[in-house]
């Protein structure tokens, strides 16, 4: 049954519709929720690597091996304050080396330099004592035990966290903060990542209103605000968010103008009602049809088309929730195969309120942690964001569910 046909009320501002069937929307057969994750992964191939700035490269996914382009400490350096010492004690000290500078001699058996922490090892050097370990009259230092230190005690030696040369990430991992960190100690200026793939927004809706309340026939634009930074989060760069009047000639301008983009995100005009012009807009195109119709509950009536061989089109419905459902669907995993990700991991895990499969249909419910336990949110009806907003999985109820440990998505 169409989205805008449900009892749940009406989609994203437009009531229920006359049915007029289109060339696909209205014999399409919806495809399993699990097969049209893989169907969007598998249609994208990873956007070539460029290389960005350090700063430029965080969240971003890596285009080729990180490897270090020197040693790991790249000098033998000290792990305590204290003092470096030759030999057995007691040692004579014969000045400091703190960070950043060197001793510029070689300690004999019986001498000591006092030392920081980071600070290059003179050569000569048994090990370090910390200084909490010693005491110290004028020029003397002695070890508070009286034994010789062991040899390269509070020392860390030269690549001893890694060699020059050696594989610290490999391509396709996610650049962390502390990959940043862990790329600038390995010598690194830049690296070569995969750059966000680029989303353009369509809304289409004669009745959305952007600002002040709904009423009067006029409905307030709920996925205007929610989209974009779904958008970021889900990995894409959106580039162009724009209104689309509900006409054919106004739809078909929209998706041929505007910002270079791979992937044109389109809300409302999935399904087939008078005002849903999606359908016959990519038939015109010659798009290839990938997934057209889930069947999956909310977010029934939501499609991946191909424009050509590096650009695609992604119809949401226009229900709020379900639009977001449908975006975890089909827009996750189509960003995450153009970025060289896998497919977002769905985990299993207990949760409570699990409500009934519905037969032949994937259920996904919001849920959210309270505590030490998750259990299903109220308010998940295709329209109704109330269950979403403080949710932070999807539950995925399949018809195989049969007790409280489920499959979630991460929000």
């Amino acid at each position: 049954m169409p989205e805008n046909g449900t009892p749940d009320g009406p989609r994203h501002g437009r009531g229920t519709a006359m049915v007029q069937p289109t060339a696909r929307g209205a014999h399409a057969r919806p495809v399993d929720w699990h097969t049209a994750r893989g169907l969007a992964h598998a249609e994208a191939r990873p956007l070539p690597g460029r290389s960005v700035e350090l700063a430029a490269a965080a969240g971003l996914v890596l285009g080729e091996d990180l490897v270090s382009r020197v040693a790991q400490p790249a000098f033998d350096t000290s792990a305590m304050d204290g003092y470096a010492v030759a030999g057995r004690g007691p040692w004579t000290v014969l000045g400091e080396v703190r960070a950043g500078r060197q001793w510029p001699g070689c300690l004999r058996p019986g001498e000591a330099v006092a030392i920081s922490t980071g600070a290059p090892v003179p050569a000569g050097a048994r090990a370090v004592l910390p200084v909490e370990d010693t005491s110290r009259s004028g020029d003397e230092v002695r070890g508070l035990d009286g034994c010789a230190p062991e040899p390269g005690r509070h020392i860390r030696r030269t690549g001893e966290n890694s060699p020059a040369g050696a594989l610290l990430a490999d391509s396709g991992s996610v650049v962390s903060p502390a990959m940043l960190g862990l790329a600038a100690a390995a010598g690194h200026d830049d690296l070569v990542v995969r750059p966000r793939p680029r989303v353009r927004l369509l809304i289409t809706g004669d009745e959305l209103v952007t600002a002040g309340p709904s009423g009067a026939g006029r409905v307030r634009d709920a996925l205007g605000p929610t989209l974009p930074p779904l958008v970021a989060g889900l990995g894409g760069d959106l580039v162009e968010t724009a209104h689309v009047q509900d006409s054919f000639a106004a739809l078909a301008a929209a998706v041929a103008s505007g910002a270079a983009s791979e992937i044109v995100l389109v809300t409302g005009s999935t399904s087939v009602g008078v005002t849903d012009h999606l359908h016959r807009l990519l038939d015109g195109l010659g798009a290839r049809a990938v997934v057209d119709g889930v069947a999956c509950r909310p977010g029934h009536p939501q499609l991946l088309a191909a424009l050509g061989s590096r650009r695609w089109l992604i119809g949401l419905p226009g229900n709020p929730y379900a639009a977001i459902v449908a975006a975890h669907t089909l827009l996750a995993p189509l960003l995450a195969g153009l970025g060289g990700r896998p497919v977002p991991p769905l985990r299993r895990t207990a949760v409570a309120g699990v409500p009934p499969a519905v037969d032949g249909h994937t259920l996904l419910v919001p849920a959210a942690w309270d505590g030490d336990h998750l259990a299903v949110v109220p308010g998940h009806r295709p329209s109704d964001l109330r269950g979403v907003a403080r949710a932070d999985v999807l539950a995925v109820i399949d018809r195989e569910t049969r007790d409280t440990t489920v499959a979630v998505l991460s929000l």
